[in-house]
């Protein structure tokens, strides 16, 4: 029997979007996962403070997220005390899964590059593969801490990533990037401009039977 292969997909989801799930189902696709749980931060340590209640944007992301197979909202960092740290968060998923489970954590490029600066970038290595989901143009040099941390771990494709539990990076250019903003998103809502088509039809409706993200 092949251990599991799961994903971590982080982020505030503020609030989530088409570009967020289709991102997860493709994914999903690409890695040949079992579950990508998606993980909204509950405090965030390197963003500003979110507009709503992590317990709002958990509630949006259920909605958004529906019966599609394989994606998973995920609540344990709004259970725990404190920042939300993405290897406390991994290693909690490693506890859960066990030792020889593929471990992965997506993360988009921007993100990515400030990996350097996250707490205990190390760590994360040590519990999980890295996947960086490339966005055009992102071939520039990477800073040279990021560049020392990365060093060696780089493979060439999903099979060779899970040739092992953790310790991997990939970077992964998905099928379809649907670029959506949830910045942009705030501020379509905050005018009282259409998000149509750019949010699921549930998270719409509930955004706006609750009046969230309006000016105040």
């Amino acid at each position: 029997m092949e251990p599991p292969r799961v994903a971590m997909l982080g982020g505030t989801f503020d609030p989530v979007h088409l570009g967020h799930l289709r991102s997860a189902v493709e994914l999903l696709e690409a890695l040949r996962l079992d579950r990508v749980h998606m993980v909204p931060a509950k405090v965030p340590p390197l963003r500003g403070t979110p507009q709503v209640t992590p317990e709002e944007r958990l509630a949006l992301l259920r909605l958004g997220i529906g019966d599609t197979p394989g994606l998973v909202a995920d609540p344990r960092e709004l259970e725990r005390d404190g920042p939300s740290y993405s290897a406390d968060t991994l290693a909690s998923l490693r506890e859960e899964y066990g030792r020889q489970a593929r471990l992965v954590m997506a993360l988009g490029h921007d993100a990515f590059l400030r990996l350097a600066d996250w707490h205990s970038p190390q760590r994360l290595f040590q519990l999980a593969h890295l996947v960086v989901i490339d966005r055009p143009g992102s071939d520039a040099p990477l800073p040279s801490a990021l560049a020392k941390l990365v060093e060696g771990r780089e493979v060439a494709g999903p099979e060779a990533l899970m040739r092992y539990p953790a310790g991997g990076l990939l970077r992964l250019a998905l099928p379809t990037r649907i670029a959506v903003s949830a910045t942009e998103v705030r501020r379509r809502l905050a005018s009282d401009r259409s998000v149509r088509y750019l949010l699921p039809e549930a998270v719409e409706a509930r955004i706006h039977a609750n009046l969230l993200y309006r000016c105040r």
